[in-house]
């Protein structure tokens, strides 16, 4: 029987005064791609103020919202985008009674998410206390003086701790957007937004924030084209030696740039790349464990489980039974999902 269409998720989007603009637009672009199969949308995104109104932006220019904070009260995900301004309320000690109230309408269960500096709007209001976050690296130490309680790590891009994540600065955003997608609603779907968008499918949260690390010269070596060849070749062991090889370098120097470039060791990626396609072979195929684990050049089913409870928490069989049928696929036998 084929599955019921999902309903559509409701986003609030909080501009504040002095928003990022680029940060501002991440929901709308991201979520706005997301679509069903069907072509209808997934998700319905609004932009808020605090009255309503106009707010000014960080770049000159100002905007108009459609809504005013009453549809915090309606939304199923709230997102707090960056404003410069929020770091000078957290040193006041006070958001200030609006911003407070606003915040307040949010129901409890509500999925609260910021990006960079919206994570000053979130710890101030007390929803980070005792929990794991992140912001930019480069505000680190101010939030860290100011909210001691929070378990703030800047090494990273985004931070998953249920109903409430935060981002690093800028296209960290984007990350934490397509891990939302995917989490609602499968690889699948958070690809297709991707490739619509012409930005990368994944980087997984644990990814090293870029922090004070050179931009290579434009005709530099790079390990890009690499990662490209070694993406077709996730099946096959591949050694450092032999990446290194293809890229033409000495292996110190490929391991270097390629930390320089993709934020992680060559190991760790490769490990993170076939625990992606894995996943992607468990939301839409019924192949078992064990053949998965031959496709993605793990070797064994319990190399396979062992990594996908490391990097993803759950196992094979329970990652399949939340996302095979969140993607319209039919549950596989209990034995095959093992």
């Amino acid at each position: 029987m084929p599955s019921s269409m999902p309903p559509v998720h409701r986003v609030a989007v909080l501009a504040l005064d002095g928003v990022i603009p680029f940060e501002l637009g991440i929901p709308s672009r991201i979520f706005g791609a997301a679509l069903a199969e069907d072509g209808s949308p997934l998700y319905d995104v609004r932009v808020c103020t605090l009255d309503g109104g106009t707010v000014r932006t960080s770049d000159g220019f100002s905007i108009v919202a459609a809504h005013g904070p009453e549809i915090l009260s309606q939304a199923d995900t709230v997102v707090v985008p960056p404003t410069h301004e929020l770091r000078t309320r957290a040193e006041d000690g006070s958001l200030g009674a609006e911003l407070s109230a606003a915040l307040g309408l949010i129901r409890p269960g509500t999925r609260t998410v910021s990006i960079c500096t919206g994570a000053y709007a979130l710890a101030a209001a007390g929803l980070l206390d005792g929990r794991r976050a992140t912001t930019h690296w480069w505000e680190a130490a101010h939030f860290r003086s100011l909210f001691p309680r929070v378990l703030l790590d800047e090494d990273v891009l985004f931070v998953d701790d249920g109903d409430v994540l935060t981002s690093a600065g800028a296209a960290a955003g984007v990350d934490l957007c397509l891990h939302l997608v995917r989490r609602d609603h499968g690889s699948a779907t958070a690809n297709q937004v991707a490739r619509r968008c012409v930005v990368p499918p994944w980087r997984d949260g644990g990814q090293a924030q870029y922090i004070e690390r050179p931009v290579p010269e434009p005709t530099s070596a790079t390990t890009a084209p690499t990662r490209a060849w070694a993406l077709q070749r996730l099946d096959r062991p591949l050694t450092l030696t032999e990446l290194a090889g293809h890229a033409g370098m000495s292996v110190r120097t490929f391991t270097r740039r390629f930390r320089d470039e993709a934020g992680t060791t060559p190991g760790q990626w490769l490990t993170a790349q076939r625990v992606e396609l894995a996943k992607q072979l468990l939301e839409t195929s019924d192949l078992t464990v064990d053949h998965i684990a031959d496709r993605t050049g793990f070797g064994s089913g319990n190399s396979l489980r062992q990594h996908m409870r490391a990097l993803v928490g759950v196992s094979p069989a329970a990652y399949r039974r939340t996302f095979h049928l969140a993607t319209g696929g039919s549950a596989p036998d209990e034995e095959f999902a093992r």
